[in-house]
């Protein structure tokens, strides 16, 4: 019995460890299109891309992913927090759970 739970185990972490970076891939890929879907370069830019007055350049480096999260989701309490002063403040976004991970994910690359 032992040795089938550290079999199964085994076999669990071997796949756990093989389909996180593809389905890590894939929430970044996914939080690509959502830049441009959510029409965040309107207000932001991302290298040559978008409002040059909001850079995202190095925000995955500049902002833990909780931090990321919060932006997205409370924006409002973000801008107190932090004593932003930027105008128009940001709105929510009513992004999924899913969105909102992918998004965190591709902000979490521009280092």
């Amino acid at each position: 019995m032992t040795r089938l739970l550290t079999l199964a185990s085994a076999i669990i972490a071997a796949v756990f460890l093989y389909s996180s970076p593809a389905a890590a891939q894939d929430k970044v890929t996914i939080g690509t299109g959502l830049i441009s879907s959510q029409k965040c370069i309107l207000c932001h830019s991302i290298g040559e891309r978008g409002n040059k007055k909001g850079p995202l350049d190095g925000v995955g480096r500049k902002l833990k992913a909780e931090e990321l999260r919060q932006w997205l989701t409370n924006p409002e309490e973000m801008r107190a927090k932090t004593k932003a002063t930027r105008t128009p403040a940001m709105k929510d976004q009513k992004l999924t759970p899913e969105q909102l991970d992918a998004l965190v994910a591709y902000l979490e690359t521009l280092k």
